[in-house]
């Protein structure tokens, strides 16, 4: 490994440099689901799920570092007529925050893939009813990370009113594990 007076190690930088141009390289138009894991049968965000939510992870316009998405509720997705179920609400926000702390430790290792995380523990607190005769949008971002984990915050918000927010941590996992290289 190189040394630079500037910069440090020559290969810290091209990782760094790799996931910055990664980043850079990402098609707005395609989640970061579609683009690493188009095969996952995740309910939540697996695209390849035929009844599955879909949840569609982008970095934000304003800060690659927070992750955004979109949802549609439909009938099916109501606790009761006009109100999005709790439950659904909860998986939005687990798969969602699990992809941003992928991301994360994507960018912070210099990868160009994220590792496969799975839920270590999540929250959820209801703040107020979600509706489900709109869209909803979703962000989340990174408020504490270590080499193999990202505790992540997230909300869901209605015409720009926060109705649930959660908080969870994500462990990037080994050859060992299940889950390891399933996206």
């Amino acid at each position: 490994m190189g040394s630079n007076p500037t910069f440090g190690t020559t290969r810290r930088l091209d990782g760094r440099f790799a996931a910055i141009l990664a980043a850079m390289s990402l098609d707005p138009t395609t989640s970061l689901q579609e683009q690493f894991a188009p095969e996952a049968r995740c309910f939540g965000c697996g695209p390849a799920n035929p009844v599955g939510l879909h949840v569609g992870s982008r970095p934000s316009e304003d800060d690659a570092a927070v992750l955004v998405a979109r949802f549609v509720p439909r009938p099916e997705h109501e606790a009761f007529a006009g109100v999005a179920n709790g439950g659904i609400l909860g998986t939005l926000l687990d798969c969602h925050a699990n992809w941003t702390a992928a991301w994360h430790l994507m960018r912070a290792r210099g990868a160009d893939r994220p590792p496969t995380t799975v839920t270590l523990e999540y929250s959820i607190r209801m703040r107020r009813p979600t509706p489900s005769d709109r869209p909803v949008d979703l962000r989340a971002w990174v408020v504490d990370s270590a080499e193999d984990r990202a505790t992540v915050e997230a909300e869901i918000s209605s015409d720009g009113v926060v109705t649930a927010t959660g908080r969870g941590t994500f462990v990037a996992v080994r050859p060992d594990h299940p889950a390891y290289d399933r996206w």
